[in-house]
């Protein structure tokens, strides 16, 4: 399966709002109508169609395939600490996430096509890998300074800071769970991937 390019909206209304999927926050994904024919669930039982939901969440605002989705969830297996934690923390120290979450990009897919055609450095050289893994003490800037930045409608987390005069932002903590922008059961994903 590609990388999905179709109508936004309507992944929207059946996901719920997802930040860097490439829609205004303050804009349609907050004032979607909901789907009336939604059957009530049971408050026990998790079904099929949630962990398929929280899995579609997890893939569309990050921009994943199935297949590199399913590489990470992997790669996180692999490691002996928390799986969903290692999972949330390959994703969000990826190149192109750490683009928009510095605000040079008002968007994932954006950043991704910034990072595609070259526009991005990392530690002075530049990277045109979207799926790159940034590490603690990255330095992460504009190949030129550009005076239309990307509007970052949120606070800046805790693991990145950002210097305005120069344009750079730098990578200076490990990822935690109130920092990841997306509200998601990653467990979930988790226990999809593993029936």
């Amino acid at each position: 399966m590609s990388r999905y390019y179709g109508g936004k909206t309507r992944i929207l209304k059946r996901l719920g709002p997802l930040p860097g999927f490439g829609l205004n926050i303050n804009g349609k994904c907050q004032k979607l109508p909901k789907n009336k024919n939604i059957r009530k669930k049971k408050k026990n039982k998790i079904s099929f169609r949630t962990r398929l939901q929280e899995k579609q969440k997890l893939r569309y605002h990050y921009g994943l395939t199935e297949r590199n989705l399913l590489r990470y969830i992997e790669k996180a297996r692999r490691k002996k600490i928390s799986t969903s934690q290692t999972l949330l923390n390959n994703l969000e120290m990826r190149l192109d996430n750490i683009v928009f979450r510095l605000g040079l990009a008002s968007t994932l897919p954006g950043a991704r096509q910034m990072v595609t055609h070259g526009h991005i450095l990392v530690n002075g050289k530049r990277q045109n890998i979207p799926s790159y893994q940034c590490h603690k003490e990255d330095s992460i800037t504009l190949k030129k300074k550009n005076n239309r930045l990307g509007q970052r409608t949120y606070s800046l987390p805790s693991f990145l800071s950002f210097d305005e005069k120069t344009g750079t932002g730098k990578i200076v903590g490990k990822v935690s769970r109130n920092d990841i922008g997306l509200k998601i059961n990653e467990l979930l994903v988790i226990e999809y991937y593993s029936r």
